[in-house]
């Protein structure tokens, strides 16, 4: 997790949205995607190697 976003490095997710995944519906999940696609944009530092 970064200290900096509060994201996991690995898959730019919140931990609460990692904790509420196996609970999403198919909708949440892609809503969850598209801002996981935006985050990439804005933290591109964020990603692992």
């Amino acid at each position: 997790m970064s200290t900096v976003t509060g994201l996991c490095i690995g898959c730019l997710r919140t931990l609460d949205e990692i904790a509420a995944w196996g609970q999403m519906s198919p909708e949440e999940r892609a809503a969850v995607m598209r801002e996981i696609m935006q985050r990439q944009s804005a933290h591109p530092q964020e990603q692992a190697p």
